[in-house]
């Protein structure tokens, strides 16, 4: 008995021990449980979620631009393609193999993916292929499984509805490259884009937008389960333009094959309504990448597709340039609008004879008339009184060979000459180089844009600066606001003799533009024709009275027409140019009649809204068959 009992509380106790050691570690766990599922869930929680929760960046929607009136210049067309994330993919090589046996890629397409997954950090995913089509979607879909990290999704291509007919002046986008992407990562986005040339470079900061973000459940491998959270991100905000589509259209149609430019602005504020260059070139290759035969084939072109002719062409401005020589004489007070020179048809200078055009003689002729009817040895003889660096000083007032600080990328200054520059570059300054500066030849180049800037100074008196861009996002940009632009710094009686000049070479029978007088009643329109050489025509053929016609194309004239309009009351400003056109008044002109006519009759500068039912055409002018 004693011994039973002995046992029974040996028994106890060893249950005791082990009941009490249960129960202490029921209690480690419990407690351990209680720290890991209530104490520390929130951490716990965002671990499992960052386990099975990606997130990306996603490029934000470009910015469109339209015209003054909300017609779409640059859109956005929206396809399918495929991405890669790297970090989703356990094997990112074999996923790649996986990926172009489904989709054949070109070696430069591969060697592309290959740097930008090498290049791009691991939260940025890669483009694989854009454009995706059906059988290539299907394709992909079918064998998710085996592609980890590989994401189709919608994107955005760039569109331009006008296509050739405003690629320089709307520009065209391209993807970043490398040191771009590195001084800002989102930049490496796909489908990020940025502005190459024209209101795309200009305006490109406004057009980008602010990325989104899309969150993903995947599963342990890599597919992703659905979409757990996405932003679309912040637009680009949309441009708005000083252009008129239907302006541009016109004066790319009036241009039709021959190679050159036009630009017209309001002469009050500086906007740009028409800004054309032929030939063109279609802008949305750039952005789904220009084939290398297309490509070759600009490069080829005698006629530089690619140019923008009309800030970056740089040309003799010929007889157009006379204004600017009459202001600076007047200025200087080398000229009076009393002032008579004789014009026997030449100008002899030590043992070399300037000739004036068609070796006329004008006889005695003031500075009125000599503009009138182009007169060269008038203006010999009044570069010579003046000198060149009074000339250039009125030039730059003009805008002429200078920066114009304008909003247009890619902008040429042009070059009026000076002593200092002829000393700089070594040039020995004679006589004979301001006589032929004196109607715009020899060392002055200048672009159609600095033309037209010049004459919409002369014809507003203010210092207008030329400029593309309107309204971003809706707001009137300061170079537009009434009142902007500062009183020109020339004498109002000057700039009123000069006008009266321009006034009579279009509306008197006697002067080079009559052809193209407007036929709109009581209102009139005041210009300058202008033929700039650029064949220096030798003694034996002045000699045999040849015909610039009889040339070869690249050895003709280039020809010229600045305008603006109405005369009493300015507005419209236009330059004109017309590569080897041979005679301004004859091919230069028609279009600036037809441009001019247009504005006049639908006032896109003078207007917020479109016409709903825009007046008809007028029949164009036949001009004559004067030249200057």
């Amino acid at each position: 008995m004693r011994r039973q009992a002995k046992n029974r509380t040996g028994f106890s106790r060893r249950a005791l021990l082990i009941g009490a050691g249960q129960a202490a570690i029921f209690a480690a766990i419990t407690t351990r449980l209680y720290h890991l599922q209530v104490s520390e869930h929130g951490k716990y929680a965002l671990m499992a979620k960052q386990n099975s929760i990606s997130e990306r960046l996603v490029a934000p929607e470009r910015g469109i631009i339209t015209d003054r009136f909300g017609a779409i210049l640059a859109g956005n067309q929206q396809h399918w393609r495929a991405l890669f994330m790297k970090a989703m993919a356990p094997e990112p090589d074999v996923v790649l193999e996986n990926f172009y046996r489904l989709v054949p890629l070109s070696d430069e397409e591969k060697a592309r993916i290959t740097q930008d997954l090498a290049d791009h950090p691991g939260y940025i995913p890669v483009l694989l292929k854009d454009w995706l089509d059906w059988p290539d979607m299907a394709a992909i879909e079918v064998n998710t499984p085996n592609l980890p990290g590989v994401i189709v999704e919608e994107g955005a291509s760039r569109t331009y509805p006008l296509g050739p007919v405003a690629a320089h002046a709307v520009g065209y986008v391209g993807r970043p490259n490398q040191q771009e992407a590195k001084q800002d990562a989102v930049l490496a986005l796909p489908g990020m884009r940025v502005g190459r040339t024209g209101a795309e470079d200009a305006d490109d900061l406004s057009l980008r937008g602010d990325p989104g973000f899309v969150q993903t459940e995947t599963n342990v491998h890599g597919e992703v389960m659905r979409v757990v959270a996405q932003d679309a991100g912040t637009p680009g905000q949309t441009v708005a333009l000083g252009m008129d589509a239907g302006l541009q259209q016109l004066a790319v149609q009036s241009l039709g094959a021959q190679t050159g430019a036009v630009v017209m602005m309001d002469a009050t504020n500086g906007e740009i309504l028409a800004m054309a260059s032929t030939p063109s070139f279609d802008p949305s290759l750039f952005d789904k990448g220009v084939p290398s035969d297309v490509w070759k084939g600009w490069m080829e072109d005698p006629k530089h597709p690619l140019l923008n002719k009309a800030t970056a062409g740089l040309f003799a401005p010929g007889s157009t340039f006379k204004p600017t020589v009459a202001l600076a004489a007047l200025k200087c007070g080398a000229l009076t609008p009393t002032t008579i020179h004789n014009c026997p048809g030449f100008l002899k200078l030590g043992d070399h004879i300037f000739w004036c055009d068609n070796h006329d003689a004008h006889g005695n002729i003031n500075v009125v008339s000599a503009l009138k009817v182009s007169c060269d040895v008038f203006f010999y003889k009044t570069a010579l009184d003046t000198g060149i660096d009074r000339i250039a000083a009125m030039a730059t007032i003009m805008g002429q060979g200078v920066d114009l600080n304008s909003d247009i990328p890619h902008t040429q200054a042009g070059l009026v000459p000076t002593l200092e520059w002829a000393r700089r570059h070594g040039i020995h300054w004679a006589q004979g180089n301001t006589v032929v500066q004196g109607i715009g030849q020899g060392y002055t180049q200048l672009t159609p844009m600095a033309q037209a800037t010049m004459i919409a100074r002369l014809a507003s008196g203010l210092a207008v600066t030329p400029h593309l861009t309107r309204r971003i996002g809706g707001t009137l940009q300061p170079d537009s606001l009434p009142g902007g632009a500062a009183p020109l710094d020339v004498d109002p009686a000057h700039l009123a003799v000069v006008r009266q000049g321009l006034f009579e070479v279009v509306n008197d029978p006697a002067g080079t533009g009559y052809g193209a007088r407007l036929t709109i009643p009581n209102v009139q329109m005041a210009g300058k024709t202008g033929t700039a050489q650029v064949h220096n025509n030798t003694a034996a053929e002045k000699a045999k009275n040849f015909n610039d016609m009889t040339m070869a194309w690249e050895q003709r004239p280039n020809a010229w027409f600045v305008a603006y309009a109405p005369a009493d009351a300015p507005r419209y400003a236009i330059a004109v140019l017309i590569e080897h056109g041979n005679y301004g008044a004859q091919t230069a002109a028609p279009i600036a009649h037809d441009l001019m006519t247009y504005a006049l009759l639908h006032d896109p500068a003078g207007r917020d809204t479109p016409l709903a039912n825009p007046p008809p055409e007028p029949p164009p002018t036949v001009p004559t068959g004067l030249k200057a």
